[in-house]
């Protein structure tokens, strides 16, 4: 959960945001920490919530078993692949290394020109700072470059929803689920 409650209030206040919007929660499948938040959350308010885990991680971060649909994986490549899949935008909290690990592939991913589906950094109280500050590192020695913006950062989880929808607009629905429907959300 971290250190500031403020990050679980914001984990369950999207989760009840997404249930409203009547749009899906792809996320990691654990019913502890963050991820557990939002997922309770999207769930008590009649969301439909998918959660994709890795075998390893069942017992280990507790699988939520209230979910929609629980899809088990082999391993963490295979998860992230399901992940992308099944999303139209992506969501990251606050969060760790895996976290961070995630958000990074998926950038990569757009730098790479391999998809072009949004990507919200949810800044709560400049948590994502730093890495934000490398990113403008990388850009100013021009080791980062694309055409189009690689995320959008908002500073509340109120924001991150209509910033997405926006992002999609130019997007053909050919590439997408239904025009923002699924939402995974990256925290670990």
């Amino acid at each position: 959960m971290g250190v500031e409650p403020v990050y679980r209030e914001a984990a369950r206040k999207l989760g009840l945001i997404l249930a409203r919007e009547k749009i899906r929660l792809n996320y990691g499948g654990g019913g502890l920490g963050l991820m557990g938040a939002i997922a309770h959350a999207a769930m008590d308010a009649g969301g439909e919530v998918t959660g994709i885990i890795p075998e390893f991680l069942v017992a280990r971060e507790h699988a939520f078993e209230g979910a929609r649909e629980v899809v088990v994986t082999r391993d963490m490549h295979e998860r992230k692949r399901i992940m992308f899949e099944r999303s139209d935008a992506f969501v990251t909290l606050p969060g760790g290394i895996g976290t961070l690990e995630e958000v990074v592939e998926q950038l990569s991913w757009v730098q790479l020109e391999r998809h072009r589906k949004p990507i919200a950094i949810v800044n709560i109280n400049g948590f994502w700072n730093p890495l934000l500050k490398l990113f403008d590192h990388l850009r100013e020695r021009r080791f980062l470059h694309t055409a189009r913006p690689l995320h959008l950062v908002v500073d509340r989880v109120e924001d991150a929803l209509p910033k997405l929808r926006e992002a999609v607009h130019d997007i053909p629905e050919t590439e997408l689920h239904g025009a923002a429907a699924r939402v995974a959300v990256q925290e670990m």
